[in-house]
């Protein structure tokens, strides 16, 4: 019978510290191996006695990988040859796997500097808003474009980021695209007013008709997110084409709240009746599909409160793309109009039939009588009336972006297209760059079009031009010194700085800075850091670097259950959970508030319905529920990142929990040790956990596998403690019947009983969890992984970050001054 081989073993906490032991590996190789893998024989074309290491080249990982693969599956040495004790295997593949994992490294190293990359798709967004001040809201040009690739959840490295053919191609449509939205109005627009009644357009040629259309009620009946919609989104069927041209819009609301109070049960509806009913208004675009369902882009552009039972009206002014028309929501509506309509008909028909058993009605009738009764809680739309495009300017901010405040002229050309391309390159053109786009332009005209069409193909070809989708990594001469690293010059050093803090190009100021050269300067950087801190762009870094360290753009990918976890849909769960976390990061900025309260905190940023999902009562005032506040806990379960649902969610599935995908997440983004990865292709093993009851037994089954005991004595202790939060961060004290059983010990002798006791053992590792963050941080900073060569810059930031009360802000501010950030 085979032998079964351990084939990956636990490392100590800190990551791989120990250098490759060859004689261990030499030995058992020529005891073992050589004999049929050597000079004289290369079976299955395998030669091992030339194996050089650490691995200076992908044949040897290759090599590596075989070699523990055959082991792991028993399948050499051959049955007839002499085997190896178990206790020399463990040596060997201990070695083997710090050898492979060593080797990875070190091939995947970009020499401690930052690859050319591009710009991700969040970036390019921002950027080609602020490049053309255009509003982006509800406004997207990059659909179609295939997702970024990713490293360890960071979606902005260098190295990873690749440009295909089919990106080349979606580029060419979003230049397209954008250029001629810039370009769509030639002349002024001019304000108009729509007015409706109920959903139905009311004109002056109406009152002359003698059938008049019968205006349909507008009515909003659930919530934005349901399984199957049915009157969630109020659109109006006479406004289908939407407004003609871009701008601000004055919609005007006659609005009513039915039935908050009503003879129901609350539970038919999943709704609080404590709160106000609250409206709002999400833009819509009949060109991607029906009105009455959700769509790619739909952001609340306006939402507030409405009194019981009697109309109210109010005027908000709202940004809308050419084409798009109004649509009216539910935010805090019932979780489904179509699952109430049977409990609504069996409550009239008790109440009729006193002592008879209702019979069940098919939807259709279930609705008709619902209807008929009409108590059910909705929101009923008067009136509405559109007006604009108000408070335009000619000519809009997009075409000055280009012509500036002069009308288009062919003799300008060079000059717009120059000034054009100094912003979208983020760096003075140069004059055979401005010859290219002229080229571009003139070859457009000679084929018969207008200057104008010249012009936009020019700006189109820029769009797609390295210089703009790529960030620049120009350097400025450091002499003769050749141990110093190469420092960006001030152009590029402005790019990476805006990119970091804002995802977007830099500011007039920035530019400025970079100009003059002063921006290289350090106390100029750091008040360059502060400013942009206090601008709220910077809610895009703490947007994209959770998304990027906690993998919170993951949110959603594996759906939760909707019959077990309806109010993570009903009650938008999804982004309040991003909406904590953010808060919570962006208040520990502002105050410069120690970092270690990601690991413990005695407060959280809560909605009532975050308040009511984590068990923690009434937070007051009924009309606020929607908004987020600092909330002081009283239990020390929630307090930082490991009691927040965005966490506790995407470490499950959406249909039950795992502790080791959650004591993996612990190790990789709060301690900084993630446990070296299986070996590619290494076939799944199951063992034996017959009798397991719960998943404490079933894991404890799986420890007795020689195979999986030594990454599981490190990884499991995490996740049980994390055991009493649910797929969706809600409390539990059991599973199913069984109580959860969250005691654990780990590695290096620490016990606790509870993840709060966890806590104050994480805490207790603050320097641990400092190193790992400001890896994190730089890794983001600079577009590329950190190396064990930029290890003493790092422990220099920690140990200026020790004395400064580990203030997040100061973190920030450490890593803008640092040789890596500021060089190539």
């Amino acid at each position: 019978m085979k032998r079964f081989f351990y084939f990956l073993l636990a490392l100590p906490f800190g990551g791989f510290a120990a250098e490759v032991d060859n004689k261990v590996i030499a030995g058992f190789l020529g005891k073992y191996c050589i004999e049929c893998h050597g000079s004289e024989k290369q079976k299955g074309d395998r030669r091992f006695d030339l194996m050089i290491l650490p691995a200076r080249k992908m044949d040897t990982l290759i090599d590596i990988k075989d070699i523990m693969d055959q082991l792991h599956l028993g399948d050499m040495p051959p049955e007839d040859e002499t085997q190896p004790t178990q206790a020399e295997a463990k040596v060997f593949i201990e070695q083997m796997n710090l050898a492979l994992t060593q080797g990875r490294e070190k091939l995947a190293s970009t020499g401690g500097g930052t690859v050319l990359r591009r710009l991700n798709r969040r970036e390019y967004i921002n950027t080609i808003g602020e490049l053309f001040a255009m509003n982006m809201e509800g406004f997207d040009p990059t659909t179609s474009f295939p997702r970024d690739q990713a490293f360890e959840n960071m979606e902005n490295l260098g190295d990873v980021l690749q440009t295909s053919g089919y990106l080349l191609d979606q580029y060419l449509d979003a230049a397209d695209v954008v250029v001629e939205k810039v370009f769509a109005l030639q002349e002024a627009p001019v304000e108009q007013t729509w007015n409706f009644i109920g959903d139905r357009k009311v004109t002056s040629d109406a009152g002359k008709s003698k059938r008049k259309p019968k205006p349909r009620d507008l009515l909003i009946l659930e919530c934005m997110d349901v399984a199957q919609h049915e009157g969630g989104f109020a659109d109006l069927e006479d406004f289908q084409e939407g407004v003609p041209a871009d701008g601000f819009y004055e919609v005007k609301i006659s609005a009513q709240a039915m039935n908050r109070k009503n003879p129901y049960d609350p539970e038919i509806f999943g709704m609080d009746p404590r709160e106000p009913f609250r409206i709002g208004i999400v833009p819509g675009d009949a060109r991607l599909g029906p009105m009455d369902l959700p769509q790619t882009v739909q952001p609340i552009l306006a939402e507030y409160a409405l009194p019981d039972d009697v109309p109210l009206t109010k005027t908000h002014k709202i940004w809308l793309h050419a084409g798009q028309s109004p649509r009216f929501v539910f935010p805090n509506g019932p979780e489904s109009a179509r699952s109430s309509w049977g409990a609504i008909a069996k409550f009239h028909m008790k109440k009729s039939s006193p002592g008879k058993k209702p019979s069940n009605l098919g939807i259709v009738e279930a609705r008709k009588l619902a209807f008929r009764e009409y108590k059910f809680p909705h929101i009923k739309v008067h009136e509405v009336e559109i007006r604009g495009p108000v408070s335009h300017v000619w000519p809009p901010p997009t075409l000055k972006s280009v012509l500036g405040d002069s009308t288009f002229a062919v003799e300008k050309m060079p000059e717009v297209l120059k000034f054009f391309a100094n912003r979208a390159y983020r760096r003075p053109a140069t004059a055979d760059e401005v010859d290219r786009l002229m080229a571009v332009a003139k070859k457009r005209i000679s084929a018969g079009h207008s200057p104008m069409e010249g012009l936009k193909d020019a700006l189109k070809a820029a769009l797609c031009s390295p210089s703009f989708l790529y960030l620049s990594h120009e350097i400025v001469d450091v002499g003769a010194d050749q141990k110093k690293r190469p420092q960006l010059d001030g152009f590029a050093l402005a790019s990476r700085l805006s990119y970091f803090l804002w995802s977007s190009m830099p500011d007039a100021e920035l530019f400025g800075l970079a100009s003059s050269g002063e921006l290289l300067k350090s106390d100029v950087i750091v008040a360059q850091t502060r400013r942009m801190l206090a601008s709220p762009r910077s809610d895009r870094f703490v947007e994209g670097f959770l998304d990027s360290w906690l993998n919170l753009r993951s949110l959603g990918s594996q759906p939760p259950d909707r019959r077990e976890f309806e109010t993570y849909y009903s009650k938008d769960l999804q982004q309040a959970f991003r909406n904590e976390t953010q808060y919570f990061m962006r208040d520990l900025i502002n105050r410069n508030a120690s970092i270690v309260n990601f690991l413990s905190a005695d407060y959280a940023f809560l909605n009532q319905a975050l308040a009511t999902h984590y068990g923690l009562g009434e937070l007051g005032d009924p009309t606020r529920a929607h908004q987020f506040r600092r909330v002081t806990l009283k239990d020390d379960r929630r307090g930082g990142l490991l009691g927040m649902g965005s966490v506790l969610t995407v470490t499950a599935n959406g249909i039950e929990t795992s502790p080791v995908i959650r004591g993996v997440f612990l190790l990789e983004n709060i301690l900084g040790t993630p446990p070296p990865p299986p070996p590619d292709d290494v076939p799944e093993i199951d063992p034996d956990v017959r009798g397991a009851q719960t998943i404490r037994d079933q894991l404890s089954k799986h420890r007795e596998s020689a195979n999986c005991a030594g990454c599981h004595q490190k990884i499991d202790p995490l996740g049980f403690a994390m055991e009493n939060f649910d797929p969706v961060g809600a409390w539990r004290t059991r599973y199913d019947k069984k109580p959860i059983d969250t005691k654990g010990e780990l590695p290096t002798g620490e016990k606790f009983a509870d993840v709060t006791e966890l806590k104050k053992i994480l805490v207790g590792r603050q320097d641990r969890f400092a190193q790992m963050l400001t890896e994190r941080l730089l890794t983001y900073a600079c577009g590329r992984r950190m190396e064990a060569i930029d290890d003493p810059i790092i422990e220099k930031i920690v140990e200026q970050l020790r004395r400064n009360q580990y203030g997040m802000k100061s973190l920030i501010e450490a890593v803008v001054v640092t040789e890596l950030f500021r060089g190539r």
